[in-house]
């Protein structure tokens, strides 16, 4: 058994960004081909979904439960 593990992390306004080893299949069931890491569109705007293209920052994508003047205030 592997000790690789997968991990999820939503990013601050942006994608879910998953990192370990995982198998993404297509809406048709077809493997889709990414790099160690994956980006999943979280906005819904995405032109190449699953996978983010950058277009929550274009649209001004804001996560649910996310303050941002307390994300400000925080630095980050």
């Amino acid at each position: 058994m592997s000790d690789a593990r997968v991990t999820i992390t939503p990013l601050k306004n942006g994608p879910n960004l998953v990192q370990g080893p995982v198998r993404l299949l297509g809406a048709d069931g077809k493997e889709v081909e990414h790099k160690d890491s994956i980006a999943l569109c979280r906005c819904g705007r995405s032109s190449s979904k699953p996978l983010c293209d950058g277009t929550h920052r274009s649209i001004g994508f804001e996560a649910a439960g996310v303050d941002p003047a307390a994300a400000k205030s925080a630095g980050q």
